[in-house]
């Protein structure tokens, strides 16, 4: 018995030295480890019940201890009718996200929130959702994909001077995607984020790190894509001057670091919550002064840096393969959760599928495969909680979308707007998108357009059924 096999049961921190002690006397007592594995599990979901004395008694103590001081005076029975809360695109946005949005806003830790034009279901809080909570974070109201986010490198190159086929075959040499893939050791990409300390202070994310080390610099799979294009901007920027580029775009996550990151403590926080109503149950919380909220705060913010070490990476290798320095490189993150002043106290803002709008910070909305994406400053628009959509937002589902759209319809759309696809599949066709110019046009409060950015050449996974 080590200590994964406690990890992999969910016990963090002080809670696996205290199993494994009381398992490896199990263990010299002769008991197989699938029962040890078992009585542990017990323990874990029924803690009062062992900690009257014996082997896991102090283990049951030390799980009852931060029960009640995570529960704290906390009631986990949502609110009558939910807070007030602003909406941006109403007209665009489906049923089911407002019905999400009002269950979010029915917490009893949710003080202030909003929903962005490019709205849609999701699990827990929709996407395009933004939460302001009190003293907890909500795994599912960050995501699967911690830290997903954007990078746009505008480089020194007229927007024509790399031809189709170079640029096909600069994607193909420098960028890999799809769910599991990654690096041998041999070939394996190294980042300053996989020299933090941070790594070795939780049994989980030691247990992680070899994954994440294999798979930087790689994308995912879904809407994931890297992207080389021509950004127009309209007026200088920074040392920047006005006129046609050609530019990097790349949107990409966490990879499966961060979703077994989610996975983790979503289940903990569910844990937690047993009686919390069904319909709130994604929405389950862990409070920041415990010590599964603080690791969950730790591995969120790391797996956020590890996803802008992706984008480093690739951006790098496409840079230097093409011999040129970027002239403007802008990022953000849009789904993770913030420290944030409101109304003059500290809440944690989620954003989920959300842009950070704040006055004057720079951010990335993408469109489609085929439709441009936008480079904005925030406005700091204090109901929007300084906010903005984190792109065009589906209008239909993968499935809907895989059932209900032609190929050849698809093809031509890209073939009008003059984009090359290396991948890519029904499910992440423009036609399953909101016209990303509609839901800029219901944000003129929230950011201001930059400049624009229409693709040329995109590379994305291969889907169900390839475009």
């Amino acid at each position: 018995m080590n200590g994964k096999h406690i990890t992999k049961l969910g016990f963090e921190n002080k809670a696996v030295g205290l199993a494994l002690a009381a398992a490896n006397l199990r263990e010299d007592a002769g008991v197989s480890r699938g029962d040890i594995l078992d009585e542990l599990r017990s323990v874990q979901g029924y803690p009062e019940q062992y900690a009257g004395g014996g082997v896991y008694a102090e283990l049951a103590a030390h799980l009852l201890e931060q029960r009640a001081k995570q529960q704290g005076q906390q009631s986990a029975k949502l609110r009558a009718a939910p807070l007030p809360y602003r909406i941006w695109g109403e007209d665009l946005i489906e049923p089911g996200a407002h019905a999400q949005m009002d269950v979010a806003m029915r917490l009893p830790i949710s003080r202030a929130g909003a929903l962005m034009p490019d709205a849609h279901v999701g699990y827990g809080l929709p996407i395009g959702g933004v939460l302001a909570t009190e003293n907890a974070v909500i795994p599912y109201g960050v995501g699967v994909d911690i830290g997903c986010s954007m990078m746009l490198s505008i480089l020194p190159i007229g927007a024509q001077n790399l031809s189709t086929e170079e640029a096909r075959s600069l994607l193909l040499k420098h960028t890999r995607f799809g769910a599991g893939v990654a690096f041998d050791k041999r070939e394996r990409l190294d980042h300053p984020v996989l020299h933090e300390d941070t790594w070795k202070e939780q049994p989980l994310l030691r247990h992680l790190y070899d994954k994440a080390a294999s798979q930087i610099g790689t994308s995912g799979s879904g809407n994931h894509f890297v992207e080389f294009g021509t950004f127009t901007l309209a007026q200088p920027l920074e040392d920047v001057p006005a006129g046609e580029y050609l530019a990097v775009l790349s949107h990409s996550g966490s990879r499966g670091f961060g979703a077994q990151v989610a996975g983790h403590f979503t289940n903990v926080a569910q844990r937690l919550w047993p009686t919390l109503d069904r319909e709130a149950q994604k929405l389950a919380w862990l409070p920041l002064d415990g010590e599964d909220g603080q690791a969950y705060w730790q591995a969120m913010n790391l797996a956020g840096r590890y996803a802008l070490a992706n984008h480093d990476q690739i951006h790098q290798r496409l840079a230097r393969a093409l011999g040129v320095k970027p002239l403007l490189r802008a990022q953000n993150s849009h789904n993770l959760a913030w420290k944030q002043q409101v109304e003059g106290r500290e809440l944690i803002v989620h954003r989920k599928g959300a842009t950070p709008a704040e006055a004057g910070q720079l951010g990335l909305i993408p469109g489609s495969m085929a439709d441009p994406g936008y480079l904005v400053r925030g406005r700091g628009n204090a109901e929007a909680l300084a906010s903005a959509s984190h792109g065009a937002g589906r209008q239909l589902g993968r499935k809907a979308a895989e059932r209900s759209l032609a190929k050849k319809d698809v093809q031509k759309y890209l073939q009008e707007r003059g984009v090359t696809l290396i991948g890519g599949g029904i499910d992440e066709a423009p036609q399953a998108y909101k016209r990303i110019e509609e839901v800029i046009a219901r944000q003129s409060d929230l950011v201001d357009v930059l400049g624009e950015f229409r693709p040329r050449v995109v590379r994305m996974d291969t889907g169900s059924e390839d475009v």
